[in-house]
């Protein structure tokens, strides 16, 4: 058999050809070795031409997402412009509300112009849009900066069944860093897209905190990553999904969807609302940004928070995207639950822990709903 690595599949209208790539895609060490160690990435299965999902992607009827059964997320997002007003306080509760609840929110008048929103967009499709060998290069292994790193689904090795997702990661640490280190087709609109939320996420923490009694501080808001992520067409999309079940590590993540929708979150069942444990989807809504907690949130707020478990369905309409933005804790950093917290709740619930340690536990596990927090929870 040819090496995948230089061997490139064209659609084609000869069945053989397509049992040629479904026999390929179907081996696991095949389809692992195109897919993740030569960085073809899902993106490559798609334009080989293939017509069902490959078995490797194929997810548990559990796991596997019936769009036409989900309902729709109803709360209007929430308009941060009057947060510099005499509605101060009634959009702090607002906030501070939906962290108590869903843990997910929508906002808008957010700061981020429009424009550049749109421009974020366009831009991940052209960077996904290039070559396999030109986004390659910042596969993990081979990187040339520790700060990017380009993949696939998201711990390939130890899932089940993989995510039909690829992605560019962004670390930052300062402009000339990211100038310098980030990918060219896609670093000027991911800089300026970090540089302009932050005054947004300084606002939504300071209100978060603020309800805690603590005032915000830098170690809060610690370090900052883009991610651009890009849900091929899918043949199949009610058999796979785009990203499993799961809550995010750090303190904050600001999502832009696009336009075609699939972000669903689960409603917690110990809290009040209606459809408790159902999963809503969380519908686009033009020049918005997706608001979610992450757990470092729910610790240092010792539960009151909820980090939300959320999950990405694959599409068959057209290829979609999405950009996130990852606020979390410094590597080194100490978290636990906040003392002025727990002194008001007369208990901890979750024990001390640097955020390294919790990051290898989160990176070294497939995705499964809110399972990372069981690292930091006291029985």
């Amino acid at each position: 058999m040819a090496n995948p690595s230089t061997t490139r599949f064209n659609s084609s209208p000869w069945p053989s050809k397509e049992k040629q790539n479904m026999t390929r895609f179907d081996n696991e060490t095949s389809l692992f070795n195109f897919v993740v160690r030569d960085g073809n990435g899902v993106k490559g299965i798609v334009d080989s031409g293939i017509s069902k999902v490959p078995q490797a992607y194929i997810q548990p009827s559990t796991e596997q997402i019936d769009k036409n059964n989900a309902p729709k997320c109803d709360i209007p997002p929430i308009d941060l412009s009057r947060l510099d007003g005499p509605d101060h306080d009634e959009v702090v509760n607002q906030i501070v509300r939906a962290a108590e609840t869903l843990g997910f929110f929508q906002v808008i008048n957010h700061g981020v112009p429009i424009e550049l929103l749109d421009s974020l967009k366009q831009t991940a499709h052209n960077f996904f849009g290039l070559p396999a060998e030109r986004k390659a290069v910042y596969r993990k292994e081979v990187s040339p900066s520790p700060l990017v790193k380009y993949g696939t689904s998201f711990v390939p090795e130890k899932e089940k069944a993989l995510e039909w997702k690829d992605y560019i990661s962004m670390a930052y640490t300062n402009d000339d860093e990211a100038l310098q280190q980030w990918p060219v087709e896609c670093r000027d609109d991911a800089l300026q897209y970090l540089k302009t939320s932050h005054e947004m996420v300084r606002k939504l923490l300071e209100a978060l905190m603020g309800s805690l009694g603590v005032e915000l501080d830098d170690s809060f808001i610690g370090k900052k990553m883009v991610n651009m992520n890009f849900y091929p067409t899918c043949p199949n999309p009610e058999l796979t999904v785009g990203v499993g079940r799961h809550s995010d590590m750090g303190t904050l993540t600001i999502l832009l969807q696009d336009g075609i929708g699939g972000l669903y979150v689960r409603v917690p069942e110990n809290v009040d609302m209606e459809k408790k444990g159902e999963w809503v989807e969380i519908p686009p809504i033009l020049g918005a940004l997706v608001i979610n907690v992450g757990d470092m949130l729910q610790i240092w707020s010792n539960g009151r928070y909820k980090s939300a478990e959320h999950r990405v369905r694959a599409t068959s309409t057209k290829s979609r995207v999405s950009i996130p933005i990852f606020v979390s804790p410094e590597a080194t950093q100490k978290i636990a639950p906040l003392p002025q917290v727990v002194e008001k709740d007369g208990v901890a619930r979750y024990t001390e822990f640097v955020f390294s340690d919790y990051m290898n536990n989160f990176f070294g596990n497939a995705h499964d709903g809110k399972k990372s927090l069981e690292f930091a929870k006291i029985n």
